[in-house]
């Protein structure tokens, strides 16, 4: 009997210790340890999620973690241009899309914008037309293809293939309106936006952005209060003070509710995703031990299951795009349906073949690894919100949209409404810096008189007076065709004839990464890279979107101990 008293006894103790400790850990976390103030106090005073544990995955996407590889060509060069030299680089940790964008994504991606911005409006038509794929890739002189022109984009038989005809200003312009889209979802969910607004009250004056929204909130649905500031479940840490006056009634980025955006991969990020290094990071690159996506040196599976079968989609000889029917056929003659293959150790899909993918980088043959070695990425142009004379940032209506006439022709929307405008960041931003100088970084080291490697990084009177001598000495001195639209809205084009050009380089060609099913086995290297220019697009280059981790390198679940 006294044991069982003691035993009770002890258990009530051990029972009040813990709770103890609990408050004391939950009051910890709750004060400050720079003043000692209590944080997310009722009565007001700095609030901010101390509950956050990390970032949850969005819609689509897997995760990478960051580490130390070889970017570069490990293996054969037959092609003699060494592009991409090996260099030792290392990627923070993020996330990339499980598989390419498919035609059903993009095709939702159309939805959106016929319905906010209806083609039938003249001022919204060309909206609309400058995000359509461009069907008619698929045509060629000597070959019968009008089925994929007709069908590839719509069809139900091909939603689950990843979508082509979309040029890079395009795939950049459908990563923004997700991010958008995700992170709407996300508020609404939260409470603090009204339910189902995203698809019953958006319309071209009253629509959601996520800059806006962190910059500005009340600006967000055109200011439209019923929709920006809900009903409230869910919503954390709103106060209310001795007028009745509530404040945090907008989630802000302390919320830790709006996710980073989606975007483009850069280069790197995008050659490390496809070696898959998970299970042998050790050595990586450096033994040439990994050609693939996958391990081996071969196309072709070794597993006794599947022994013979093509591990990719792409182009197996002259004349041959799948194979001979019924064996040793890869299951496609185009493109495939995602996750046909298998995946690499990080999970993605179609890292080799299928259709090759656009990534953010403007293309130098240059990788100047000697100036940087983290997060290497060639394409960095700066800008900053646009401000009215009363402080706020300035917003673009449908009346301010600016549209764009690419080499091609073709018109783009530069901005949509609701977004806010941005102008290049200027000496208010760069005066005295030693990290950057200018908005656009886009030409730095990459090779050119200008910016040679050389210690003082300066330029000589020449080029600081314009001379044209010196201008045809220019690397990167590409051909400047011009395109103008006459009062009739007719194309004027104008070729450049020039005899002084010295290269096809220019800022606007994006490097494409991968294999497609139009390529051969060479292609299929993560190493090898290619470009093309960023407003025009092809049968055989798609994208993928990606995302940057924020917080810890490595997933909490799977930390270990150094």
């Amino acid at each position: 009997m006294k044991r069982v008293l003691a035993f009770k006894t002890l258990l009530v103790l051990t029972l009040s210790l813990a709770t103890v400790s609990c408050k004391k850990s939950s009051s910890s976390k709750n004060s400050s340890r720079a003043t000692g103030w209590q944080i997310n106090n009722r009565e007001g005073g700095f609030q901010y999620n101390t509950d956050f544990k990390e970032q949850e995955t969005s819609p689509g996407l897997v995760f990478v973690e960051g580490g130390t590889f070889t970017k570069g060509k490990v293996q054969d060069d037959v092609m003699h241009d060494w592009n991409n030299t090996p260099n030792q680089q290392h990627v923070q940790s993020f996330y990339m899309d499980e598989t390419e964008v498919t035609n059903m994504m993009y095709l939702e991606y159309l939805d959106w914008i016929k319905r906010v911005y209806p083609p039938t409006d003249e001022n919204f038509r060309a909206i609309y037309q400058g995000a359509l794929p461009d069907t008619l890739v698929w045509r060629n002189r000597l070959g019968y293809n009008e089925v994929m022109t007709e069908n590839y984009l719509r069809h139900p038989g091909y939603a689950e293939y990843p979508v082509v005809g979309v040029s890079w200003i395009q795939a950049v312009e459908f990563a923004n309106w997700r991010s958008d889209r995700v992170n709407e979802a996300n508020l609404t969910q939260a409470g603090y936006i009204k339910r189902d607004a995203m698809i019953t009250d958006v319309n071209a004056e009253s629509n959601f952005n996520t800059d806006t929204y962190i910059n500005s909130p009340t600006l967000t649905y055109g200011g439209n209060e019923e929709i920006i500031n809900a009903d409230g479940r869910g919503r954390k840490n709103v106060r209310v003070d001795a007028d009745g006056n509530e404040s945090n009634i907008y989630a802000t980025l302390e919320t830790g509710i709006i996710s980073p955006k989606y975007r483009l991969p850069t280069e790197t990020e995008w050659e490390y995703a496809a070696l898959g290094l998970s299970e042998i990071r050790s050595y990586n690159l450096y033994r040439g031990r990994k050609k693939y996506p996958w391990d081996g040196q071969y196309t072709r599976a070794d597993k006794r299951k599947i022994r013979g079968d093509q591990l990719a989609n792409f182009k197996q000889g002259k004349g041959d795009y799948g194979g001979i029917a019924g064996w040793s056929d890869d299951g496609a003659d185009i493109t495939n349906k995602v996750k046909s293959y298998d995946p690499n150790d990080y999970g993605l899909y179609d890292m080799a073949g299928n259709v090759a993918e656009w990534v953010a980088d403007v293309y130098r043959p240059i990788i100047d690894d000697e100036f940087n070695d983290f997060n290497y990425y060639r394409g960095n142009v700066y800008t900053k919100n646009a401000l009215n004379e009363d402080g706020t940032v300035k917003l673009v209506t449908p009346e301010d949209i600016v549209y764009d006439t690419l080499s091609n022709g073709k018109i783009i929307a530069r901005n949509l409404p609701g977004e806010i405008l941005q102008v290049p960041v200027d000496e208010n931003e760069t005066y005295l810096r030693t990290n950057f100088d200018k908005s656009d970084e886009i030409n730095f080291r990459d090779g050119d008189r200008r910016s040679s490697r050389r210690y003082d990084q300066s330029f000589d009177d020449d080029e600081a007076t314009g001379n044209k001598e010196s201008e045809t000495k220019d690397m990167y001195n590409s051909p400047r065709h011009s395109v103008e639209r006459d009062s009739l809205g007719n194309l004027i084009r104008a070729f450049d004839k020039s005899n002084d050009r010295t290269s096809l380089i220019n800022d606007k060609v994006r490097v494409y990464k991968g294999g497609s099913w139009k390529d051969r086995e060479y292609w299929l290297d993560p190493a090898q890279r290619r470009y093309f220019p960023q407003d025009m697009a092809t049968d055989y280059i798609g994208f993928r979107c990606a995302m940057s981790r924020v917080g810890s390198k490595s997933k909490a679940k799977n930390k270990t101990k150094n």
